[in-house]
């Protein structure tokens, strides 16, 4: 590799190994090296982390990228049993952008923020010639403070259940349809949202969380390979137990796109004892943004560090982690 390509940035297999055999080879440190979404520091008491937003369109069906900015790192502090506290907002804008636009951005984020209790402490803000960025650019930074202590996708083991919060692939498929003008009489919408309400009561529940991910670049197969070859195991998934909407299965079958490697960025994975998992459905199913939850697949003794789709026909598949250029700008 002598340049970086749009598919070093998908969340899949070239993105991971950018990370690896560059970042990590460089930065290489004990708490670097967990590989989580969120940073676990001081003691086990905070979370850090950081995410950087460049979705095309601006404004999309269920949200815009200033929601998108403010659920995607608290989700990232979520994942980790952490109520986000404080973050940093950094914008970079092409000159003439509309203020209107970008009030309606900082709004969006200002409300969001609500609903997670946490605050803007800090930022910076960049103005660039036109041409020089694609209209606007935002990164925030957030700290949060661990509720549940022991989330990491490096401790699942088997005969864990995993499951997954919603339908999938909602936020890829709709963000595609609408960067490419394409006309659905469909009521398909991102599933943009914060999930720190939904964390707060499974861990008011007294669930024993294994792992937690939000399956937003690369989708459920980014998440679940991920788990597998940090864990060292083998998850069997049941592919009609995952639940896909009409309308996503409708442009994938349209498409030709695999509702696996779709981004989220209001879905969840989790990994539960098989003891936790009844309480851990009712407590997810109670609640709007995981209405649809399911116990999606298992660990096994299989195939170490492999992820198995079994079809409803009897025949099963290696649910490979995703490659290429996978509808870029999305997050």
């Amino acid at each position: 590799m002598k340049t970086i390509g749009l598919a070093h940035g998908n969340g899949g297999e070239e993105n991971g190994r950018l990370i690896e055999e560059l970042f990590y080879r460089h930065f290489q440190n004990e708490i670097l090296q967990q590989a989580e979404d969120a940073a676990v520091i001081e003691e086990g008491k905070l979370a850090f982390t950081t995410d950087s937003f460049t979705v095309t369109p601006l404004f999309f069906r269920g949200g815009d990228i200033g929601k998108l900015s403010i659920c995607g790192t608290c989700n990232d502090l979520a994942m980790m049993g952490a109520k986000p506290k404080y973050l940093t907002c950094a914008v970079i804008i092409e000159e003439g952008f509309e203020l209107s636009e970008l009030e309606k951005i900082v709004l969006s984020m200002k409300s969001e923020l609500e609903k997670n209790g946490a605050v803007i402490v800090s930022g910076d803000t960049k103005v660039v010639p036109k041409g020089s960025v694609d209209r606007i650019f935002i990164n925030t930074t957030g700290i949060g403070e661990i509720r549940y202590r022991g989330i990491s996708s490096n401790r699942i083991s088997q005969s864990d259940l995993i499951i997954v919060s919603d339908t999938i692939g909602r936020h890829g498929a709709s963000i595609f349809l609408e960067r490419e003008g394409m006309e659905f009489s469909t009521a398909l919408e991102s599933d943009c949202r914060s999930l720190w309400p939904v964390v707060e009561k499974l861990i008011e529940a007294k669930i024993e969380i294994k792992a937690m991910r939000d399956a937003t670049r690369g989708g459920v197969a980014a998440v679940l390979n991920e788990w597998a070859r940090q864990s060292d195991i083998c998850i069997e998934v049941q592919e009609e137990k995952v639940p896909i909407s009409r309308e996503v299965k409708g442009v994938c079958e349209l498409l030709g796109f695999e509702p696996f490697t779709l981004a989220n960025e209001g879905t969840f994975l989790i990994a539960v004892e098989p003891k936790d998992a009844p309480k851990t459905l009712e407590v997810l199913r109670s609640m709007e943004a995981s209405s649809m939850a399911e116990i999606i697949g298992e660990v096994t003794a299989g195939y170490p560090q492999k992820v198995l789709l079994k079809t409803p026909y009897g025949t099963s598949r290696f649910l490979e982690l995703p490659s290429g250029e996978l509808l870029p700008r999305i997050c």
